[in-house]
């Protein structure tokens, strides 16, 4: 059916699409639809729009959605495009806008305040402006019935480029309007107002092209007037984070994330606090009195057995391995008058060395030092483990330490002995020689540490990368050990990828004089030279097990730290407590010789020699 051609349209008698308490109208009227009705409707009525009150634009709104705040104006078109008059054909080319908004910039169209009318009264008519756009002078024309305003058209270059980054949001839209309904030229002039808000719905839709010049030039009749000046924001000083130098000093009760206290409160939490803090350093040192206490008790007792020790054992040595008594008695440590000699007896002569060994090495040693042949690396190496030997004790001081030069002289000594087997300094080897030199002559002390480092354990941590196999055999026999007895301690080293090789051979070396009190690292050495290379594992499983509620870190490094001595919690308990930080590294965990010995004693449940035994035939099998 062509768009030309009449409907003619009956309504059947039970359809009344009219007021349903309507009368007068008949039902057999016929209804005709053509364009040539609808622009005779629409010339007939277009006189009589007006601007609608404030209610009448919210429900305006209100129907129509989104529209009134989305489309900034809109187009009227020709319905019947292919039957233009000739009156139409005749008119210069003109664009005709209504906007729907005075700007762009989001502010609301009824901004402009009404004033309400008396029920009675009628609102005054407003003229309407027309905006009339001449493409062909570049001019845009605003008419009301008082006042006429003439404003260029913005260039065709502009507009291209507005509509060219405009096609793409249009572009889903145009395919479904434009490819299918033509573009009609607009042939009349519709009124505008600023206030007035949109309620029509066209069938035929513009194209993105017309809308966008619209919107273009709706921009451009608005003026400076429609842009609002954006004010960046100022910066704000943030304040820094954390308390002040003030509150730092006044407030000690609180963490700074809380809210302030006032002064007496605060003041009397402080005076709480130090008294507390003076209450745990006396607890602290009542518990230091009573272990001190129970050690010179021990020690008398030990003491006491002097007569024991002159009679049985001192005589044969031996009968302390056969005679449990003895055994045990041996294990609860030398008396110090006897210790010289009990060590040099333990520990023997394997390497059949003279009383004058150390006269003859130290002699070349000597002539080395003269001559400037003896190496300065390791004379270096060697002052700087004599400064971290025993410092509590002062007797190793390099200004006025007694027993400096002694140890100086047996260090070097013992170097140009191990020369003839192409072995240097190892760090560690002056804590061993302290030790010797406390309760021995320097010659009687350098023979003995000779054959005890001869020992095949110690020679293997002493011998440098030429004995790495047999280290690493060491370090596995350890693992298994540990797990057997200690399989928590076991799989949290796992977890934590701690090996053996962390810890273990800062132990060994010295023979745990850097890490234990010198009474308990004495009475291990006691029962050290005695059993042999087996006791030297046990005794650190012990200081494990002392150590185990503080092992179970989640960091790999906090527990490397704790493993060294370098605990910053424990550290900082210490130095609260008033207790000297130049002894042992694991004083400052409690670790004394009385925890060390209980822990050692209940190992008698699960360990046995024979799997020592069994472990170092399999992981040595040369041995």
């Amino acid at each position: 059916m062509d768009a030309g051609d009449d409907f003619d349209i009956r309504l059947e008698p039970s359809l009344d699409i009219d007021d349903a308490f309507s009368d007068s109208q008949d039902l057999d009227s016929i209804h005709q639809f053509s364009p040539d009705a609808i622009r005779d409707d629409l010339a007939r009525n277009s006189l009589s729009w007006r601007v609608e009150d404030a209610e009448d634009d919210d429900d305006v709104e209100s129907r129509n959605g989104s529209l009134g705040t989305t489309m900034d104006s809109f187009s009227t078109l020709n319905i019947g495009g292919d039957e233009r008059s000739e009156e139409d054909d005749q008119s210069p080319s003109q664009f005709v806008s209504i906007s729907l908004s005075t700007s762009r910039d989001g502010v609301s169209n009824n901004s402009e305040e009404h004033t309400e009318l008396p029920p009675d009264s009628t609102e005054p008519e407003q003229p309407y402006p027309a905006v009339v756009i001449d493409v062909s002078s570049h001019k845009v024309t605003i008419s009301t019935d008082n006042t006429q305003i003439t404003t260029p058209l913005p260039s065709s270059t502009s507009l291209q480029s507005h509509s060219r980054s405009s096609s793409t949001a249009f572009s889903d839209h145009s395919e479904h309007s434009t490819k299918s309904l033509p573009s009609p030229e607009p042939s009349s002039v519709t009124p505008t107002h600023p206030n007035f808000t949109a309620s029509t719905s066209t069938s035929i839709l513009p194209s993105p092209s017309a809308t966008v010049v619209a919107a273009s030039v709706s921009e451009t009749v608005s003026g400076p007037s429609s842009t609002s000046k954006s004010s960046s924001p100022k910066h704000r000083l943030a304040r820094s984070v954390g308390p002040s130098a003030l509150e730092k000093f006044v407030s000690k009760t609180r963490p700074s994330f809380l809210p302030p206290k006032s002064r007496q409160e605060d003041d009397k939490h402080m005076a709480d606090w130090q008294a507390m803090m003076k209450q745990s350093r006396a607890a602290a040192e009542k518990r230091r009195k009573a272990l001190q206490e129970r050690r010179l008790a021990r020690e008398k007792k030990i003491e006491e057995s002097l007569h024991l020790w002159e009679k049985e054992i001192v005589p044969d040595w031996r009968v302390v391995q056969k005679d449990p008594r003895l055994r045990k008695l041996w294990w609860k440590g030398i008396p110090t008058k006897l210790r010289a000699s009990m060590w040099e007896r333990a520990v023997g002569n394997p390497l059949a060395l003279s009383k004058d060994n150390f006269r003859s090495c130290s002699a070349r040693a000597k002539r080395a030092l003269n001559s400037g042949t003896f190496s300065a690396a390791t004379l270096s190496k060697i002052e700087a483990d004599i400064a971290s030997t025993l410092p509590s004790l002062h007797i190793f001081h390099h200004e006025n330490g007694p027993l400096y030069s002694d140890l100086k002289d047996m260090l070097c000594a013992w170097v140009v002995a191990r020369a003839d087997e192409g072995l240097g300094y190892t760090i560690g080897a002056a804590k061993v020689a302290a030790m010797l030199l406390i309760n021995m002559p320097i010659q009687q002390a350098f023979v003995v540490m000779r054959n005890l480092l001869e020992r095949h354990c110690l020679r293997s941590f002493f011998g440098g990368s030429k004995a790495k196999e047999d280290v690493e055999a060491y370090y596995r026999i350890f693992e298994t050990l540990l797990a057997d007895g200690m399989p928590k301690i076991y799989f949290n080293f796992k977890q934590h990828q701690v090996s053996p090789a962390s810890y273990l051979p800062d132990w060994i070396v010295p023979l745990f004089l850097d890490h234990l009190p010198f009474e308990a690292c004495a009475r291990i050495w006691d029962v050290l030279l005695l059993e042999g290379d087996s006791f030297l594992y046990r005794a650190a499983l012990g200081i494990l097990g002392v150590l185990e509620p503080r092992l179970f870190f989640p960091d790999r490094q906090e527990l490397l730290q704790l493993l060294n001595g370098e605990n910053k919690a424990a550290i900082d308990v210490a130095t609260r407590e008033g207790r000297p930080l130049d002894g042992g590294k694991y004083e400052i965990y409690g670790l004394d010789e009385e925890t060390l010995w209980e822990r050692i004693d209940s190992m008698d449940e699960w360990w046995k020699e024979s799997t020592w035994n069994r472990l170092t035939r399999r992981e040595l099998p040369d041995l």
